[in-house]
């Protein structure tokens, strides 16, 4: 798929608000776009997603695409399942086909529970999750993803993160917006920039902060009566046990999101009480105090308790990933 020299404006005489963007996408590549607020990255998405259509330029080859929109509507005659459903055929699958997707995609949001809910009854969060399902769904060629992260729990972006690299090791091209710069840090083939109206490559992505350096998440988690953590946690984190069972785990921030997910998912299911992060001082600045540091890796069960890949228990999570500009907490209850 190729964008030649292409221009987007609204209205006759309008600003334009994209100009001489030339981009090619080819199979199996993670693109990410940046850019500053209004600088035209959801245009730039629309385009390839084929909502809008270029005022000058060319856009050739076009992919069988599947798009999650910055902002869903929700307010529509459909349950979770059928809309899912609906769209599936659309896609051009079978009503059984796209039946079974869409209990399969609900399920690992954590939102089958949903299936039969209303459009319009579903929350903020739930919503989004079938937002991507919808997309998700269709095995598409190209997966347009404009800010599809916001709004889901701890759990859903990590299944997302896993789904978006599926796709690329499936041989689809994924191209995503996010707010987050450690959003899929390290793994994009490709980032651009829009700025001055204007597609701009960049080299390489910016280095996640190592271990020293960067943010670390502290998941404050409680298991069964006696229970070790699960064996094989993301980012090998550090534990330090508490007074009244739970366990602290500190690991790099940038494995948040990947070891809520394996406390979640791990069979028996471990339940999270707490999430926060440790910002990183600005230079020159001393750094606030903090409770001192563990240094022993987690003990953990043994590696045939590794946890299980189902998400039966996603819906008890309401912890998020705190973000790096400060301290955020979240509780989720039983």
């Amino acid at each position: 798929m190729k964008l030649q020299g292409v221009g987007r404006r609204y209205g006759l005489g309008g600003p334009w608000v994209l100009r001489g963007v030339d981009l090619g996408l080819t199979a199996g590549t993670l693109v990410r776009v940046e850019g500053g607020n209004g600088s035209g990255k959801s245009t730039l998405l629309r385009l390839l997603a084929g909502i809008d259509t270029p005022t000058e330029g060319q856009l050739t080859d076009r992919l069988r695409t599947a798009y999650v929109p910055e902002r869903f509507p929700v307010s529509m005659p459909f349950t979770a399942a059928g809309y899912l459903v609906n769209l599936g055929r659309v896609h051009g699958l079978s009503s059984a086909v796209a039946a079974d997707r869409a209990v399969e995609w609900l399920d690992r949001f954590g939102a089958g529970e949903h299936a039969r809910t209303q459009m319009s009854e579903l929350s903020k969060g739930t919503s989004q999750k079938v937002a991507v399902a919808q997309a998700l769904l269709a095995e598409a060629e190209l997966l347009v993803l404009d800010e599809a992260w916001t709004g889901l729990d701890a759990m859903a972006r990590t299944e997302l993160d896993l789904a978006v690299r599926e796709r690329v090791a499936a041989g689809g091209t994924v191209v995503f917006v996010d707010h987050d710069p450690r959003r899929l840090a390290g793994v994009a083939d490709e980032v651009y920039a829009v700025t001055d109206l204007t597609l701009v490559r960049r080299e390489g992505e910016d280095p996640v902060p190592a271990d020293d350096d960067g943010p670390r998440v502290r998941i404050v988690a409680a298991g069964p009566e006696g229970a070790l953590p699960p064996a094989g946690l993301p980012g090998a984190p550090v534990c330090e046990p508490g007074e009244d069972g739970s366990v602290l785990l500190s690991a790099e921030q940038t494995y948040s999101d990947e070891l809520l997910r394996a406390l979640l998912t791990a069979r028996p299911a471990w339940h999270i009480r707490e999430v926060r992060t440790e910002a990183v001082p600005l230079p020159g600045t001393a750094p606030s105090p903090v409770e001192p540091s563990v240094t022993e890796p987690c003990v953990t069960e043994p590696s045939a308790a590794e946890p299980s890949t189902t998400a039966a228990s996603a819906s008890e999570a309401s912890a998020s990933a705190a973000s790096t500009s400060g301290t955020t907490t979240g509780r989720s209850s039983r």
